[in-house]
């Protein structure tokens, strides 16, 4: 006989998880007091992030089935749900969730439901990337620098330069400018590069 675990999630200390045992109980499953997991964490956390959840995945064994009142106690968002649902299932553990009927997510009609998440995971990445690039034009556009400082200025680059024609060697002039050998080799090449394309 499958052993059935529940996973009942609030966001903060002032709410109860009383209302998801309820909820759970009153579906028809008796879940023994060992194998309730109860955690107080921000649903802005992955699945795979929070303590409590970990150890849940921890103990659960093939054959295992794990209650849940909504999909939003499995992940943040429909990717982090989706590949939550994927481990466990890779793992032969089966998922009811009470919000969508009870059906098990790793069931035919629970694949078909894993679809449309997924669908809607993918629109969600889209979003993201079309945000995240938008963003990032606007910055541009602002004059905004993406990425590290340059390790030299202009200036000390061209003294860099200056003290490569004279002779010195990298490693010198890499402990004189206090940076790395590469970061001369770069600027020596930048500079025969410029020479090259003059």
């Amino acid at each position: 006989m499958p052993r059935v675990f529940a996973y009942c999630r609030v966001s903060t200390l002032d709410q109860t998880t009383q209302n998801q045992r309820l909820e759970i109980k009153a579906a028809g499953f008796a879940i023994e007091a060992r194998r309730l997991i109860e955690e107080t964490i921000s649903g802005s956390v992955a699945a795979k992030q929070r303590p409590g959840f970990t150890k849940l995945i921890d103990r659960m064994e093939p054959g295992d089935v794990l209650v849940v009142t909504k999909l939003d106690r499995l992940g943040r968002n429909a990717m982090d749900v989706r590949a939550t649902v994927e481990q466990l299932a890779s793992s032969g553990v089966r998922v009811h969730c009470l919000a969508l009927g009870g059906v098990d997510l790793t069931s035919a009609a629970g694949k078909m439901t894993m679809q449309v998440i997924a669908a809607v995971a993918e629109f969600e990445r889209d979003l993201l990337i079309e945000r995240t690039q938008s963003g990032m034009i606007r910055a541009r556009a602002a004059g905004k620098q993406f990425g590290r400082p340059p390790a030299l200025t202009t200036q000390a680059r061209a003294a860099v330069v200056e003290r490569l024609a004279a002779g010195a060697s990298i490693a010198a002039i890499a402990r004189e400018f206090k940076t790395t050998r590469q970061t001369i080799m770069r600027a020596r090449d930048a500079s025969l590069k410029l020479v090259q394309q003059g």
